[in-house]
C-alpha cells in the first residue's frame, strides 16, 4: 500500500464488514496519509480486507486519516466499524470528501459515540451514499472528547 504517515513526532513503520458488496481496492486505487500509526497497528490493517487488529494511533489526540485516488472514484457505501474494550470514552468523527477539481473537503457526516467496555464496546456506522467524481475522502478521529490520552482507533473501513 501506498501511505505517508504526515505526523512529525511518529514512529513509522475481529470483527468485518461482511455482505455481498464489491469493496474498492484501495491498495490498487489510491495513496494513504494517516496522521500517525502505531507500529503494530498500521493503517492496511483497517483498509484491507483480510487484515487483522485494524489501526491504532501512535498517540493521543485528534486524528486524520486521508484516502487520496489515483483517479476519480463513485462511491455508493461508506462502512466504519471501531472498537474499544478498555475505557469509557465519547469519541466524535467526521466523515468527508472531496469532488474533483476542488480544494476544500465536504461534509459527509460528523458523528458521537459513547463507549462502554462493559456494555457498547463496538460502532459499526453503515453510510448509504451518492458520490461522484471523489479525488478524496478523510476520516478525523478525535477518540475523546473530555481531552483524555485515549487513541485513536479503527477496526475497518470498507468503500463501494
Amino acid at each position: 500500500m501506498r501511505k505517508q504517515v504526515t505526523g512529525s513526532d511518529v514512529r513509522s513503520s475481529p470483527t468485518s464488514v461482511r455482505s455481498n458488496e464489491d469493496w474498492l481496492d484501495v491498495e490498487g486505487l489510491a495513496r494513504v496519509e494517516v496522521s500517525s500509526e502505531d507500529e503494530g497497528h498500521p493503517i492496511e490493517a483497517a483498509l484491507l480486507p483480510g487484515r487483522r487488529g485494524g489501526w491504532r494511533a501512535a498517540h493521543a489526540g485528534e486524528q486524520t486519516i486521508r484516502v487520496i485516488f489515483d483517479r476519480p472514484q463513485s462511491l455508493r457505501r461508506i462502512a466504519l466499524v471501531f472498537e474499544e474494550h478498555e475505557a469509557e470514552r465519547s469519541q466524535e468523527l467526521v466523515l468527508r470528501w472531496r469532488p474533483e477539481g476542488h480544494s476544500s473537503f465536504r461534509e459527509i457526516v460528523r458523528q458521537q459515540w459513547n463507549f462502554s467496555p462493559s456494555g457498547s464496546p463496538r460502532e459499526a456506522e453503515d453510510y448509504r451514499v451518492d458520490l461522484g467524481n471523489v479525488s478524496a475522502i478523510e476520516l478525523v478521529i478525535v477518540p475523546d472528547r473530555s481531552g483524555g490520552q485515549a487513541r485513536a482507533s479503527l477496526m475497518e473501513w470498507r468503500m463501494a
